[in-house]
């Protein structure tokens, strides 16, 4: 018999990944992805198709500010000069301590690292001097740190008002966002914008277009408007602009023949302003001007893809290309003025482009973090696609994006309310997860590993209790079977692998010191959460929810001990098999309607 392992007869395509189990725990071989760089022009990076754009040779530093001097290798500013941002900090060699935060934020990056990642431009602390001085927690966009998520939010005309945006904030953090954009179009902008960013700890970006043309038309926009807003919502503390300065007049004959045009809000207002005008495009004529206010209080540029494709067969066009290189442009020119930047990607894009997609913002725009919108990867799912774009953003990060949007279930059809701002935030948190373990950040998998020795020890409480979600999973376990018992209602008794590995005395499996079942019984009371769920599910009739709310010992019989008498660790397996049996088919007729009796 050969000795020969699997992994040297398969010839696995291992290339120097961390493993992203801090412990080296299980029996993968782990990650596929590049050794990591960080420091370097690729940080954590999937390995390269045939004919991918390779990264550009350039970072941050190739675009200094011309009364900069070179002497004795490093970058010295003119006399006088006061480092304002974070990006002009780490060129003079700071460790600021927002970086510090985000090393702490960040385990396996030390502060040192955080301040050259700035320093490149490959890494944006969008941290406004104003919402620093609130209750800002400083976090870093960049690929050599952890996926970020951005949540979506804003009253629109038609529905919402501050009160609900601000609970749809905390409702978004709580839920993972990293970021939130307020994208409001209704009400009092002002004041939910300020009211916003007074409750939160994450930093906050604004789209400063949508405000620019409130009580006017879009025609009349001027260049002092354009400046004096954005020099206030600097002031009120927005951390990130989305700036569409890249969308020229000259690429407006090269969407022509798209089938939806134009999808971005502030992309077509100033398409229409330069047709109106026959001018070049007012965010990038006055770009200059714009850098002036962002750097005056560190506000990050999200430069905005005003070109993005909203259907797939609009995607990778010469249009949408034609303003990422613009975006490349204006990326040099605000580092040359020391601000931070980030990029805007699309959008709606076939499964098979968004490697490409990824990789050429990467050479083009030389490293700058890479902001992408899903991508959805097919168009005909409105009412799922928070899970359409989901398959695309795993793939978008893997790739090299830093920050995913999340799209909610309400996407393309209706203004996100609290449930669906949930449902974006899981889908993307799922995405983003999934994405680190597979680029192969170090401890990115420690929280999988924990949750699968729970599992295989058939301990159910710390299995919800590491969940994402453990109302849910708890909700949904308890919806089958109201203990907590060795088996569930997937297999039963006699068929539930798990409980047979963890029998086998040759296994580690179900072994993990610290992750020891305690025994059978009665689950704890549905909490008003898992009770929503079960009633949103419809399954259980009313009477079934409430004994799980108050936990009666009703459902399932437990001997005096408090464990339930199904158990095979109190009766025959004929036995658990009989009562297994009979509570399942009780659960089943519920389920269908039938009548019990």
């Amino acid at each position: 018999m050969s000795t020969q392992s699997s992994h040297d007869t398969f010839g696995l395509p291992l290339r120097g990944a961390a493993n992203p189990s801090s412990r080296g725990e299980g029996t993968t071989p782990g990650s596929f992805a590049n050794a990591p760089d960080v420091g370097g022009r690729l940080a954590f990076s999937s390995p390269d198709s045939p004919g991918m754009p390779q990264p550009s040779g350039k970072s941050a530093w190739d675009f200094m500010p011309p009364d900069w001097t070179l002497r004795d290798g490093r970058w010295h500013p003119p006399a006088g000069f006061v480092p304002v941002t974070q990006l002009e900090h780490a060129r003079l060699g700071t460790v600021t301590p927002e970086m510090r935060r985000v090393a702490e934020r960040e385990p396996h990056l030390t502060a040192e690292a955080v301040r050259d990642e700035v320093a490149a431009g490959r890494m944006i602390i969008p941290a406004n001097r104003c919402h620093l001085a609130r209750q800002l927690d400083p976090l870093c966009i960049g690929r050599a740190a952890s996926t970020k998520i951005n949540a979506n939010m804003g009253a629109s005309p038609v529905a919402s008002a501050t009160a609900d945006e601000l609970e749809k904030l905390e409702w978004a953090v709580r839920w993972g966002a990293d970021t939130v954009m307020d994208l409001s179009t209704g009400g009092d902008l002002d004041a939910c914008r300020q009211a916003i960013i007074d409750h939160a700890t994450v930093p906050i970006g604004t789209v400063p277009i949508y405000a620019m043309i409130v009580g006017r038309r879009i025609e009349d926009l001027d260049a002092a408007t354009i400046l004096a807003e954005l020099e206030h919502q600097a002031a009120q503390g927005v951390d990130y602009f989305t700036i569409h300065a890249g969308l020229l007049r000259a690429h407006l004959p090269l969407i022509r023949h798209r089938l939806i045009g134009i999808v971005s809000r502030g992309g077509s207002l100033l398409a229409k302003w330069m047709l109106t005008h026959g001018r070049e495009n007012p965010m990038y004529e006055l770009f200059d001007a714009i850098c002036d206010v962002t750097r005056r209080y560190d506000v990050s540029f999200s430069l905005g893809d005003g070109l993005r494709p909203g259907g797939l067969a609009d995607a990778t066009d010469t249009a949408q290309l034609a303003e990422l290189r613009t975006l490349g442009e204006l990326t040099e020119r605000a580092w040359r003025k020391g601000c931070q930047v980030m990029i805007e990607g699309p959008g709606h894009v076939p499964f098979d482009q968004i490697e490409f997609n990824m990789k050429l913002e990467r050479r083009l725009c030389h490293g700058a973090p890479f902001y992408v919108l899903g991508p959805l990867v097919t168009d005909v799912f409105p009412g799922y696609d928070h899970i359409t774009s989901a398959i695309g953003a795993t793939a978008a990060a893997y790739h090299g994006a830093s920050m995913l949007c999340y799209v909610t279930p309400k996407e393309h059809v209706g203004l996100p309310k609290k449930d669906d701002v949930k449902q974006g935030c899981v889908a993307y948190q799922l995405a983003a997860h999934a994405a680190d373990v597979a680029l192969g950040i170090p401890g990115s998998r420690d929280w999988d590993d924990a949750l699968t020795k729970a599992r295989a020890a058939l301990n159910w409480n710390r299995h919800f209790e590491l969940a994402f979600d453990g109302d849910l999973a708890r909700a949904m376990h308890d919806e089958d079977l109201a203990v907590d018992t060795d088996f569930c209602a997937m297999c039963g008794h006699d068929w539930c692998s798990v409980r047979i590995s963890k029998d086998i005395q040759e296994f580690a499996s179900g072994k993990a010191p610290g992750f020891e079942r305690q025994g059978a019984g009665p689950g704890a009371p549905l909490n008003e959460e898992q009770r929503r769920i079960l009633e949103a599910r419809g399954v259980l009739a009313p009477d079934e929810i409430l004994r799980l709310s108050s936990r009666t010992r009703r459902a399932v019989a437990v001997d005096p001990g408090g464990k339930a008498v199904c158990h095979s660790d109190l009766t025959s397996a004929e036995q658990a098999r009989r009562i297994q049996g009979e509570r399942l088919v009780e659960l089943r007729r519920k389920t269908l309607g039938a009548d019990p009796a």
